[in-house]
């Protein structure tokens, strides 16, 4: 027997997730289908809601912090994420070749750019133990220890969409389909 979940729409959601859908759906003028799926538990579409909210804050431009994000849905292989995120990227002014070089994993032009890229990795694939030289190496690209933590927030944020895509096998939405993606892509 296969578990399946509901895409939930604003009608259907629990009642403590409703806010948060509606407020969803007015930002993008849709209900993405990650939303529509966290909201099964009030507890994770706010979880999300407000992460994503906290990271968004952080230090980092629209273009570091879609790195920091695509570098993990890519490590995690997240064919959701992925998708929604080039497309995310491009309407937030992400330069075309950062958006195809992380859909790719493959190298930045851009030193700096790179470097949080690479220490986005050593953070996910270690499980946060990173090792001294690596973290030298990122604060002597110019960021700082603030955004060492913030790296890690955005982590969180993508374990939480992630993991929630591969478990309840979250549809693509027809808004990202134009940037669908995966690994053998």
């Amino acid at each position: 027997m296969m578990t399946t979940f509901t895409v939930h729409t604003k009608d259907t959601a629990p009642q403590g997730s409703q806010a948060i859908i509606q407020a969803t759906e007015q930002a993008y003028g849709f209900l993405p289908n990650l939303m529509a799926m966290l909201a099964e538990s009030p507890a994770a579409v706010e979880a999300y809601a407000t992460l994503s909210g906290i990271f968004d804050k952080s230090d980092f431009t629209a273009t570091e912090r879609q790195i920091v994000l695509m570098t993990n849905n890519r490590l995690n292989n997240c064919t959701y994420c992925m998708a929604a995120h080039s497309t995310i990227s491009g309407m937030q002014g992400v330069p075309t070749d950062v958006i195809e070089a992380l859909r790719a994993g493959s190298e930045l032009a851009d030193a700096k750019l790179e470097a949080l890229r690479q220490f986005t990795i050593k953070v996910v694939e270690n499980r946060g133990f990173v090792a001294s030289t690596d973290l030298e190496a990122f604060l002597s690209a110019g960021y700082s220890k603030g955004n060492v933590l913030e790296v890690i927030v955005g982590t969180g944020l993508k374990v939480l969409s992630n993991y929630t895509n591969h478990v309840t096998q979250t549809p693509l939405d027809d808004n990202f389909q134009a940037n669908a993606w995966s690994s053998e892509s």
